[in-house]
């Protein structure tokens, strides 16, 4: 799961990178949304999800780990465990 959050999170950040080079790119070729103010503001909203995702893919990475080692421990006490 945490691989599709880095993947959502890379795409909403090249979204941004996209927006970002539309407010200057967007001046000089008519035809164009020229409206800067919009691309900047559509720029850091996509950044700001991009980031928020991410964070909650590191998040979720690092609490499968905790919970496959603890699962491997469990099985690991279950088989040292005398009979």
């Amino acid at each position: 799961m945490a691989r599709n959050l880095y993947i959502l999170a890379s795409t909403l950040l090249l979204f941004a990178l996209i927006s970002c080079g539309m407010v200057y790119v967007g001046n000089s070729q008519p035809g164009l949304p020229g409206n800067g103010s919009l691309w900047k503001t559509a720029a850091m909203f996509l950044a700001l999800a991009g980031l928020i995702v991410a964070l909650a893919g590191s998040l979720t990475a690092m609490f499968e780990q905790v919970d496959r080692r603890t699962e491997e421990r469990k099985y690991q006490q279950r088989r040292r465990k005398p009979r």
